[in-house]
């Protein structure tokens, strides 16, 4: 007798679950792929020191204006049953990859133009390369390249200011500023 269409997507569906599954078990039991965040790179890299390395990616590479960030996909990205991988973490890896090539400590992210060329799924490893330029200007411009397997699914060119102070301390003193001069 043939199977309902329903009984068959419920089989394909347990099979991709087993092979989730299956998967899974293969990336904890992995131990090429640092993710603990105490990486021997993070000792040179300037910013982002408390960043979680299993939500943005581990820094492979830092060398002046360029860095690699390996992100190996985990069960927590995912955003339905086939293991989609929410195409927030890429981006969020390709960022952190462009603030470690700056290697500043102040920088911040201004703005970005991005493409996603492909899906990233559940145990997808993506490696993010990130080109500075303009070195000498407070303004920079990073080129953001992501692949999975040397097929490109990710890229951006983001856009930089490296700022005196912390972000957040220029805007209480700004602030006070603003305060101080309101009541002269």
């Amino acid at each position: 007798m043939a199977k309902s269409k329903a009984a068959l997507a419920r089989e394909a569906l347990e099979g991709l679950n087993n092979d989730i599954e299956l998967f899974e078990d293969e990336v904890e039991s992995s131990s090429e792929i640092e993710t603990d965040g105490s990486n021997f790179l993070n000792e040179n890299l300037l910013t982002h020191a408390k960043i979680k390395s299993t939500l943005v990616g581990t820094l492979i590479e830092l060398k002046k204006s360029n860095a690699k960030v390996l992100l190996q996909t985990s069960h927590e990205m995912i955003v339905d049953e086939f293991g989609l991988i929410h195409s927030g973490f890429v981006f969020g890896a390709a960022e952190y990859a462009a603030v470690a090539a700056i290697n500043e400590e102040n920088v911040v992210i201004i703005g970005c133009r991005s493409k996603f060329f492909a899906p990233a799924k559940l145990g997808d490893s993506i490696e993010f390369e990130a080109k500075s330029r303009y070195e000498e200007a407070r303004k920079r411009e990073i080129k953001v390249i992501g692949s999975i397997n040397e097929v490109k699914v990710f890229e951006g060119i983001f856009h930089a200011v490296i700022l005196e102070k912390h972000i957040l301390k220029t805007k209480i003193d700004e602030l006070q500023a603003s305060f101080t001069t309101k009541e002269l």
